[in-house]
């Protein structure tokens, strides 16, 4: 006979973000069969106790990889629903009935700790396409196993490649025996009746799975790993899905299921078998996914540079899915009286050129944005690179001063900065270059003589970066000012 406390769920969530607790209240007896859910919001089960609780607050800088998985109609804070991983400049991982079983619009919120408190995030972006394991049997099959999916978003990720999270395969079945421990992670609930949306980190034991079924479903060793503890005193809960299970700085499981009262053991779907090989086949390369073509970048993506004086970059190619292609190589957007001259002209995919841009005495000063194009067989990509010839004035007196115009973050970190605007003509639009996340002012648009704050947010790389910020007022014309971000 069930007891008559636990409630039957169609998808609850396991919260991976809570911690250990001195009391195991709440738990679950061990004669007893506990109803299984999965670990999201869809569901909102009523009547049930609050067994989960104390969990340990962690950050993003802390987990760089880790981000939040929300929906139209989530029920987590700004619509959470679920958690993530991400592992590519845009793939995330995360369970496969995150994407089948939770119903509404997805997308993704990364670097906010709490998402309580709406715009602390540094990126959101939507869901491209996604794929679940062909054996997942569709709503539901999160009962049988093979619960993993790769997701591919829109936009790139604002994680540097040596952050992204490691996948684990068919060959690290060690990793996931039993007395091994691992992190999990997530968004999730500290209670089943309680708060979410807080990042949230326990540390749970793997068990052998055959001491692991209390449940009415099978827990199925060879595609799920059975972590956690039978009184639930630390466990994963709603929001948690997807989130990762990491043993030694590998994740070895996905949230999967567990207890609809959030109070026994928490249930992952299992990597180190072939549903790793087949994620480790989704994520692919480094690449930007979804258009099988190449991609190109400038490096770095701004200058300055005297009249009649020349500057060099460097343009940065790299094969897509279909591999290497022969690409011809162009610019545009150059400033009166400036050549651009690339070495080779033609690369292929993969190869880097050297771009020289001259100017010529009497190019006028300003800053000016040139367009690199690289033209292959089939598809063009191009890549900025802003110039600025001369000081920070225009012959149209557009002036700009950045005060403090350095400063030094941790990565990740931010950093404030007042720029003022003199001269120029009518509203003056503000904008910068030279960091992965676009600088932010406010206000952008501003009149003459008026002042704005601007907003930088530190890469999560560390070292030396230069900002360069551009005023472009109503007739076109342009200043800019320099900002140096050093990332300690």
């Amino acid at each position: 006979m069930k007891a008559p406390r636990l409630v039957a769920a169609a998808t609850l969530v396991v919260a991976a973000a809570t911690l250990v607790i001195t009391t195991s209240a709440g738990a679950a007896p061990t004669d007893k069969i506990s109803i299984a859910a999965t670990p999201t919001d869809q569901l909102h089960p009523t009547n049930m106790p609050a067994g989960i609780v104390n969990g340990e607050r962690t950050t993003v800088k802390e987990n760089p990889f880790i981000i939040a998985g929300m929906r139209v109609g989530g029920g987590g804070p700004q619509g959470q629903s679920c958690t993530a991983s991400v592992v590519g400049k845009r793939k995330i991982i995360t369970a496969a009935h995150c994407m089948i079983d939770a119903v509404g619009d997805k997308s993704y919120i990364y670097g906010d700790d709490d998402l309580n408190t709406p715009g602390d995030e540094t990126f959101r972006t939507a869901v491209a396409s996604y794929k679940t394991h062909p054996n997942y049997t569709g709503v539901g099959g999160w009962k049988t196993g093979w619960d993993v999916a790769v997701v591919t978003t829109v936009d790139d990720i604002p994680v540097p490649e040596s952050q992204w999270a490691k996948v684990a395969g068919s060959g690290d079945t060690a990793l996931t025996q039993p007395g091994k421990s691992g992190l999990s992670l997530g968004y999730g609930k500290t209670s089943s009746s309680g708060g979410s949306g807080e990042l949230r980190k326990t540390t749970l034991p793997v068990n052998d799975p055959s001491g692991c079924n209390v449940f009415d479903i099978k827990v199925n060793g060879d595609l799920m790993v059975c972590t956690g503890y039978n009184d639930g005193h630390t466990a994963n809960c709603q929001g948690d899905s997807g989130g990762p299970f990491i043993v030694d700085g590998v994740i070895v499981g996905l949230s999967s299921w567990g207890s609809s009262n959030c109070d026994r053991y928490s249930i992952f779907s299992r990597l180190t078998n072939s549903m790793g090989d087949w994620a480790r086949a989704e994520i692919g390369g480094t690449q930007p996914p979804g258009n099988g073509t190449f991609s190109v970048a400038v490096s770095p993506t701004s200058g300055k540079v005297d009249p009649g004086k020349y500057i060099s970059a460097s343009v940065t190619t790299k094969a897509g899915d279909k591999g290497p292609e022969k690409l011809d190589l162009s610019a545009s957007g150059l400033p009166a009286g400036t050549t651009a001259t690339f070495q080779p002209s033609s690369v292929n995919s993969g190869d880097v050129a050297k771009l020289t841009l001259q100017t010529s005495a009497t190019t006028p000063a300003g800053a000016y944005k040139v367009t690199v194009t690289a033209k292959g067989t089939a598809d063009s990509k191009t890549a900025d690179f802003t110039l600025t010839v001369g000081g920070t004035t225009t012959p149209g007196g557009l002036k700009l001063t950045a005060s403090p115009n350095t400063a030094s973050v941790p990565p990740g970190g931010y950093a404030n900065s007042t720029i003022t605007v003199t001269g120029g003509t009518g509203p003056i639009k503000l904008s910068g270059s030279g960091l992965p996340s676009t600088p932010m002012f406010t206000p952008q648009t501003i009149n003459p003589g008026g002042t704005t704050r601007m907003t930088v947010m530190g890469p999560y790389q560390r070292g030396t970066y230069k900002v360069t910020v551009t005023a472009t007022d109503s007739t076109g014309k342009t200043g800019t000012a320099d900002y140096t971000l050093t990332v300690r």
